[in-house]
């Protein structure tokens, strides 16, 4: 047995998703997984639940796109795990997306290198953002917490025999800081 399973998000506490509910319940959907929560969280679990919850032959579906994706690639993300469940994937406001046919795969499949195209531009961007900052004299990454200064002192205070864990309180850094230090020192 098939079922259609929806899907409705709102951004902020202020919106009301009924709308979205009614319109679903309209179009056929027996189960509706509601969330109130940024389309750029990556962190939606009734999402993740609703995508657990579709089974094959169901179809998973949203009154609009931006409601479901929070971008090209995260859409493709998720069509992917709902194909890879045998489950189809339509919009109502966008009839050219709905998986269960011909062209809607068609669309999906465009989308996808739609993606692709987006993540290589993205990977270029932040390459060349790297070979500038390189380029400057800057170095990526966090800034070094333990100071040449603090290295000192923790090697100096275990040749006088004080514990890790008294290392550890008096220079403010977790033991295993301490040992990762103490450690790259005996070796240099």
């Amino acid at each position: 047995m098939t079922a259609i399973v929806a899907y409705a998000r709102v951004s902020t506490g202020q919106q009301d998703y009924q709308t979205q509910v009614d319109r679903l319940k309209a179009a056929g959907a027996t189960k509706v997984f509601t969330e109130k929560r940024s389309g750029l969280d990556g962190d939606r679990p009734e999402l993740a639940r609703c995508i657990e919850y579709v089974r094959e032959g169901d179809t998973l579906l949203v009154t609009k796109l931006d409601r479901l994706a929070r971008s090209t690639a995260d859409l493709y993300k998720i069509v992917t795990q709902l194909e890879a469940k045998g489950v189809a994937f339509k919009v109502l406001d966008d009839e050219a997306v709905d998986t269960s046919t011909r062209t809607g795969k068609l669309v999906m499949g465009i989308l996808a290198l739609i993606a692709e195209f987006e993540t290589e531009i993205r990977r270029e961007r932040q390459m060349e953002g790297i070979a500038k900052a390189k380029a400057e004299g800057r170095v990526g990454g966090r800034p070094k917490l333990v100071t040449e200064e603090v290295e000192a002192t923790m090697v100096r205070l275990h040749r006088e025999g004080v514990s890790i864990r008294k290392i550890a309180a008096e220079v403010g850094f977790s033991k295993a800081t301490v040992q990762k230090v103490l450690a790259a020192a005996q070796e240099g």
